[in-house]
């Protein structure tokens, strides 16, 4: 009846480039590094930064979402759960990783944010499910439905733009 909860929750900046690999079936595999830095005040009232570095895995459509928009430099929120493994080196040594696998991510920072081409945004996506706004083509605003089929050129309107910036289009 009880279960456990691994929950992690990371906000910070990518360290590199993502490294987008596919398994022998098509699914994609991509790494990132992510650095999260915390400052306190020591006893003295100095300012101290502690920068941790995270290691995070997107596997399926998330993969390839995360390798295709985020570049170094780009600051992105990160859900997921975390994973210890322990596997046996080439020198017979075991050896211990610690991996975030991630089930969501939310591009965060504004367009010049993140090195350029496909940094910044505002993409909310979880893994297994299609990104909350169109990555494609198409225009310019959210998609709606459709508008009624029998109405006369002169009493249509166009439809109120939502309340979104540029930095809200993940591309």
């Amino acid at each position: 009846m009880a279960r456990g909860v691994n929950k992690v929750i990371l906000v910070g900046n990518l360290g590199n480039d993502p490294d987008t690999k596919y398994t022998q079936g098509g699914m994609a595999v991509t790494r990132i590094s992510l650095a999260t830095t915390s400052v306190r005040n020591d006893k003295d009232g100095n300012k101290q930064e502690r920068t941790e570095w995270h290691r995070v895995v997107f596997f399926g459509k998330l993969g390839e979402i995360a390798g295709e928009y985020l570049r170094k430099g780009s600051q992105c929120y990160v859900e997921g759960e975390i994973r210890y493994d322990k596997y046996t080196g080439q020198d017979g040594v075991e050896k211990y990783t610690t991996d975030i696998v991630a089930n969501e991510m939310q591009m965060l920072g504004g367009r010049g944010d993140g090195g350029g081409g496909g940094g910044g945004g505002g993409g909310n996506y979880e893994r297994g499910n299609r990104p909350q706004r169109s990555a494609g083509g198409g225009g310019d605003a959210p998609q709606r439905s459709a508008p009624p089929q029998r109405q006369a050129p002169q009493q249509q309107r166009p439809a109120p733009m939502d309340d979104f910036s540029d930095d809200d289009i993940p591309f």
